[in-house]
């Protein structure tokens, strides 16, 4: 009765985050705890050599995502979903969705996982001094321009996927500040797009006299806390086909799938760090200073508030790795054996616990994509053991949980043993630690550190999406996005921490060797095996 009071008043709070694989909603009550939720599964494909999603897969996926939340409202507290107290809206950072003056997209989304820009990110690493990625949408922007593409003349915005859906429904061009700082480089003392790097890159393309100037095709940034507009009429009945739900709730600024994962770790003071781990896994900590040389393995952006993180990125982790449960799935099948796929990831994955501590000589890459940390341009999933390797399941399981944050210890290695960044604690999130205590010891071995996971790490960036929104409508005068997540969110609940094994270390940096030694073998098959 009492989550049903606080729906029909309108004081939960909704976070929807459109992910590489899902888009979920999560709707949560006035104690920060998700009282009902909706999700869609989607993938992106690879189209033209590009990977991307349509623009109707976005909206067929929010509609579906929020008709099932809606529907599991209805279901839990026989009540309908018509007003909510502020909605925050979250997806995977970077790429590019460029738009003419008439709003329409010039061409097809841009994700995160393309690895086309390298051209683009090394001249602009080398301008800037400040390392580019090349899945930032600056990245894309350039690179669009050194290939002469027709479009480029008729821009008039680029965003992200989280700020295209924000402008959509609430027809503002603003992105959260966490998100706006995968697109370009920020000012933490401006909390704005670095104003001398900006009169650098229009410098640098003055002479192709385009109609616009940086700044101009950029969403205006805002943080944590700020008002980034309502939905509109239009909005809700673009977001809520059954046209039930209310238009004129306030709206936080769009996030990107980083800052959701620090808010919902509790993961934004200094000195503090989580891990998101899904398809794609990134690493973030809260710095306490600037780095002493620009990495191409580390990005520097920022939480959603503004203070400045490294962040390591690698854009493969699970996919492979549900590949593998999906084929023991259809080999149990075969057999006429009814198989629950959350039993069946929690049975291998705790058999890989069992293995040896360098998974037995066995070694896999899980790249379904390029990896720009390891330099491999193009992925090619392989599995490869020497006749003198031990193979076994266990193993076999061990070993594809250990690739699958391979790309992200190179990474991770440089900040904690190169420039020693400072870690209190790091938290993991994501789809790899639902099973209680395997991602989690795997994750510590890695970097050897202590992992903490939260109860609520299965809710992952929608919840933390909810979160920001929350802090929006109830903060407190010149409360912290710090002091709201520590005081009202995670007050007592703290998570179960994990140390790392010492031999669990050892294992795992035995297995380091010979993963990248083992690249070259992936270079080769990228070369061999033409798709």
């Amino acid at each position: 009765m009492n989550g049903r009071e606080t729906i029909e008043n309108g004081r939960a709070v909704l976070g929807i985050e459109l992910g590489s694989t899902r888009i979920k909603a999560v709707l949560v009550d006035e104690t920060h705890a998700p009282i009902a939720s909706g999700d869609h599964e989607w993938e992106n494909r690879l189209e033209n050599g590009i990977w991307t999603y349509s623009l109707e897969d976005v909206w067929e996926g929010l509609r579906d995502s929020y008709r099932k939340l809606a529907a599991d409202v209805e279901a839990r507290y026989d009540t309908k979903l018509k007003k909510v107290g502020a909605i925050g809206f979250s997806a995977m950072m970077h790429g590019y969705m460029a738009f003419d003056k008439d709003e329409k997209l010039l061409v097809p989304f841009r994700t995160w996982r393309n690895t086309i820009t390298a051209p683009a990110a090394e001249a602009l690493t080398e301008l800037f001094q400040y390392n580019i990625p090349q899945r930032w949408s600056i990245s894309h922007l350039y690179q669009a321009i050194l290939n002469n593409e027709e479009h480029v003349k008729d821009i008039a915005y680029i965003t992200t996927l989280a700020g295209y859906v924000h402008w959509r429904l609430t027809g503002r061009k603003v992105l959260g500040i966490g998100d706006a700082s995968g697109m370009f480089p920020i000012d933490p003392d401006t909390k704005d797009y670095d104003a001398s790097k900006v009169e650098k890159f229009d410098a640098l393309i003055g002479g192709k006299a385009f109609p616009w100037t940086l700044k101009e095709i950029l969403p205006k940034v805002l943080t944590a806390g700020e008002t980034a507009g309502i939905l509109t009429e239009e909005g809700a009945k673009l977001l809520d086909a059954g046209g039930t739900l209310e238009a004129g709730i306030p709206v936080c600024p769009p996030e990107g799938d980083s800052g959701t994962g620090m808010a919902a770790t509790n993961s934004v003071r200094k000195r503090t760090g989580n891990v998101s781990a899904g398809t794609s896994v990134f690493a973030m900590v809260v710095l306490e200073r600037e780095l002493k040389k620009v990495y191409p393995e580390i990005d520097l952006v920022t939480t959603p508030d503004g203070s400045l993180t490294a962040m390591v990125h690698a854009n493969n982790c699970t996919s492979d790795l549900n590949a593998w449960v999906g084929l023991f799935r259809e080999f149990a099948e075969s057999f006429g054996i009814a198989v629950d796929m959350n039993q069946l990831f929690g049975t291998l994955y705790n058999k890989a616990l069992k293995g040896d501590a360098d998974c037995g000589g066995l070694l896999s890459y899980g790249y379904l994509s390029g990896e720009h940390i390891t330099g491999v341009e193009e992925g090619r999933p392989m599995f490869v053991r020497s006749p003198k390797s031990r193979f076994n399941l266990a193993n076999f399981m061990r070993v594809h949980l250990f690739t699958s944050l391979g790309a992200l210890k190179a990474g991770m290695d440089i900040l904690l043993k190169e420039e020693k960044a400072k870690l209190d604690e790091i938290l993991g999130h994501g789809g790899l630690f639902k099973t209680k205590g395997v991602g989690q010891s795997i994750l510590a071995a890695a970097i050897n550190t202590p992992v903490s996971v939260m109860e609520t790490a299965g809710e992952g960036g929608p919840w933390g999406m909810a979160l920001l929104a929350s802090y929006m409508l109830n903060k407190e005068k010149g409360e912290t996005l710090a002091d709201y997540l520590s005081e009202k969110v995670f007050a007592g609940n703290k998570g179960s921490k994990m140390e790392p094994k010492q031999e669990d270390v050892e294992g795992f940096e035995v297995f380091a060797r010979r993963y990248r030694k083992g690249i070259a073998i992936e270079k080769a098959a990228a070369e061999a095996l033409i798709v």
